[in-house]
């Protein structure tokens, strides 16, 4: 045993002497190795950072709640479902359902009623892409929207259609500035002067959604001010997440009668829980996760065939060194560690830069969505793994090569 440390020390001090002593070289192969684990760790912290952020503003909107939709407000393509007619949510049937649903739970009623909104304060206004939404007193409850400051809409306001607003924070930061405070300002939209009496906390965008480019009105205000979307949205809250599934199944019983289908017809709408579109969208990025993959192994492969060659180079370019480490009593296994300990040394200092390169490029990706700071662990033991395995693969055949020199021919080697 103490004799197998010596000759490991020993072999492990010549590699490093002969790392050094072709430094150009071994810092090409290090670059090589490091830039494919760089774009293989730096697309999968990407992409478990964006995980995160979609795990934890779907987290955001509760375990248990529902919504009811027409069909083409979902994004889940044409399907089998072509031969149904998928007609908008009209306010009659939102509010014919409110009144029959009798079940333990909060509905709420909403409209997106404009997508290219302006906000106007004085002499500010927004660029023309906040999200207007129609609301009831409900909708904060149900929709995982928190009142920052001020006060939510009350069920008299909504009746009435009362000019009030709830602001995003991406309003009052460009109307008002963040150390104003924007309550019981009058502001103008769609030509008309509302009073602000809240502004939600900040929720950030992702994945496209309008994040705090937002403004809530009471509904029938936005029914008698706005036009461009007729469909509404129901969201369901039950009382407890035990009774989602009953509710669910009563909601669309309900519905049905709403719409009025009859039983051997197709529901021409859509029900989903809060979690079904993040489900979606993690499936979605699960292939883009076995594509990066892909793309980063195939990548190494590139960076092993490179570490190959030139290793044979070294073995070509030391070859009198070889003979004389056999002649003086060097045999064939000692020599092959030599060269396996150089060619796993070199895969695993680009693996180590690679690393912190991919992690500092992923996170800064992620910035871009709006996404949390991730360290992937499972990613970076996966790297150093396939680090080894890369200078093991690429450092036998030149270190059997190197193994199997006749040690009077490798002497006479110019």
């Amino acid at each position: 045993m103490a004799v197998f440390n010596i000759l490991f020390r020993e072999n492990f001090k010549i590699a490093i002497e002969s790392i050094k002593s072709n430094r150009l070289r071994t810092v090409l192969t290090i670059l090589i190795i490091a830039f494919g684990i760089m774009a293989l760790v730096g697309i999968l912290t990407a992409i478990e950072s964006i995980k995160s952020s979609l795990n934890s503003n779907f987290t955001s909107l509760g375990a248990n709640t529902f919504r009811i939709t027409s069909w083409k407000m979902m994004s889940h393509g044409p399907g089998n479902h072509d031969n149904i007619d998928y007609k908008d949510i009209d306010y009659r049937q939102a509010v014919s359902f409110n009144e029959r649903y009798d079940f333990p739970a909060i509905v709420s009623i909403s409209n997106r009623a404009s997508s290219q909104g302006i906000a106007k304060y004085k002499s500010k206004k927004t660029n023309p892409n906040i999200a207007v939404f129609g609301i009831d007193e409900n909708y904060f409850v149900v929709s995982g929207y928190e009142i920052d400051k001020g006060r939510n809409f009350s069920p008299l306001e909504v009746q009435q259609g009362a000019f009030s607003i709830v602001i995003g924070q991406e309003l009052v930061k460009n109307l008002f500035g963040l150390h104003n405070d924007p309550l019981n300002k009058d502001i103008m939209l769609g030509g008309c002067r509302y009073k602000i009496v809240g502004a939600i906390k900040a929720k950030g965008t992702s994945m496209g959604g309008a994040g705090d480019k937002i403004c809530f009105i009471p509904i029938t205000n936005a029914r008698q001010n706005y036009s461009e979307n007729k469909s509404y949205t129901i969201n369901i809250m039950p009382s407890s997440p035990s009774l989602l599934d009953i509710a669910i199944s009563e909601a669309e019983g309900i519905f049905r009668m709403v719409r009025g289908l009859k039983l051997n017809e197709s529901n021409n709408f859509e029900i989903s829980k809060s979690d079904t579109l993040a489900n979606m969208l993690m499936e979605n990025i699960s292939y883009v996760t076995i594509a990066a993959t892909l793309i980063g192994i195939i990548t190494l492969l590139g960076a092993s065939i490179g570490l190959m060659n030139i290793m044979l180079v070294s073995v070509s370019e030391r070859t009198r060194e070889i003979g004389t480490r056999k002649a003086l009593g060097a045999n064939s296994s000692i020599i092959k560690q030599q060269f396996l300990f150089e060619a796993v040394f070199i895969g695993q200092l680009g693996g180590i830069f690679g690393i912190i390169f991919g992690i500092i490029v992923g996170n800064l990706i992620s910035l871009l969505t709006e996404g949390s700071f991730v360290i992937p662990w499972m990613w970076i033991l996966f790297g150093f793994v396939l680090c080894f395995v890369v200078g093991l693969v690429s450092g036998l055949i030149p270190a059997i090569k190197a193994s199997k020199l006749d040690p009077i021919e490798a002497l006479r080697y110019e």
